[in-house]
């Protein structure tokens, strides 16, 4: 199930693709866990990192443990990231 959830659904078959459907048809932690999973890829692949704070937020929304990690380090970077931002334009005006 791993599998389908982390493939391309295009990728899927027949068979799987329907096998999928039944298992998130009940489950619908499972479901909002492969929506999250398949638009973080998608954020991934097409490069719109500027989607990861809305990204965040709708993880956030959604009581899901098993992203609950993934979302601490990705909400740490983003502030690592912002404090670099600010010491960098800081450093342009200093010059």
């Amino acid at each position: 199930m791993t599998r389908w959830i982390l493939s391309r659904p295009e990728t899927l078959t027949e068979i799987e693709q329907l096998r999928l459907k039944t298992v998130l048809a009940n489950c619908p932690e499972l479901d909002a866990l492969t929506g999250h999973v398949r638009s973080f890829a998608q954020m991934l692949t097409e490069r719109q990192g500027e989607r990861l704070p809305q990204w965040l937020d709708a993880v956030r929304q959604d009581d899901l443990p098993s992203l609950h990690n993934g979302r601490a380090g990705f909400e740490a970077a983003r502030k690592v990231r912002g404090r670099l931002e600010m010491e960098h334009a800081a450093e342009q005006h200093l010059r």
